[in-house]
């Protein structure tokens, strides 16, 4: 019988470092010591929904661990639609559909439904990573900026331990070490992991603090995660069987993550 093994990004989700009963309170936070309380009820289901994509990933700064924006921003997009009923012989129709953006949807005797989206909640909540900002050359949302705070307001005896059940902390504080590319530039202490978090926290302290008002991120690297990748493959997996690659990042064999190398170009 084969044993049932979860991966890391579930593992986050579910008691991790996105712990969906922990990490949105603290999103909530921090939102609210930058921005004021968030009195509009799509913030908070943002701030429950935007890690949810971690859920399934076999990594969590690795090329799937990167799209775990896009199921939060699938869900926030319900809130994008605008949707206007209107005679269907009317001018006023006219002028939606050909100046103001909107689209017939259906026709209903003598109404007909028009509809727009704006993507103006789906940008929010996808572009929470800075990095996933940079490879779409846009800016990052307010959402990113508390998410960031967040990590800092978390004490380290709460945080750490989770991390460790999880075992993400092993990929973070390996993509901190130097010449690995993703986190290099934060300078990170990797000599132990409360060193490591207290590294953090002032790092993405000064950030915050440089970018709450929406100025122009210029201390995220531009390079794709790929670009700086370690361009090694181990030789042998944890099954202790040669080594082969699915999706880049973990075993063909036992689905197991590449522990030494967290990700593969």
């Amino acid at each position: 019988m084969k044993k049932f093994k979860l991966n890391v990004g579930t593992k986050s989700v579910l008691f991790g470092a996105h712990c969906f009963l922990i990490h949105p309170f603290f999103v909530l936070a921090a939102w609210w010591k930058l921005y004021g309380f968030p009195w509009d009820p799509r913030l908070w289901i943002a701030f429950f929904v935007h890690d949810l994509g971690y859920f399934g990933k076999p990594n969590m700064d690795g090329p799937e661990g990167e799209t775990h924006v896009e199921l939060g921003a699938k869900i926030l997009s319900v809130f994008d639609y605008r949707f206007r009923l209107i005679k269907t012989k009317s001018i006023h129709k006219d002028y939606l559909l050909w100046l103001d953006g909107y689209k017939l949807l259906k026709d209903v005797g003598k109404f007909s439904l028009l509809y727009k989206s704006t993507k103006r909640w789906h940008d929010f909540s996808l572009y929470h990573s800075r990095f996933y900002a940079k490879k779409d050359n846009v800016n990052y949302s307010r959402l990113c900026v508390a998410d960031k705070l967040a990590i800092c307001l978390e004490p380290a005896w709460l945080y750490l331990p989770r991390v460790n059940w999880s075992g993400e902390v092993h990929e973070y504080i390996k993509l901190g070490e130097n010449g690995n590319g993703k986190y290099n530039s934060m300078e990170l202490n990797t000599e132990n992991q409360k060193k490591w978090f207290a590294s953090v926290c002032d790092y993405l302290t000064r950030w915050v603090e440089e970018h709450k008002d929406g100025k122009e991120d210029n201390w995220t690297p531009s390079q794709n995660l790929a670009e700086t990748a370690v361009k090694e493959l181990p030789k042998f997996c944890t099954c202790e069987q040669p080594a082969k690659v699915k999706g880049r990042n973990q075993c063909w064999r036992c689905k197991c993550p590449f522990e030494k190398v967290p990700f593969i170009l």
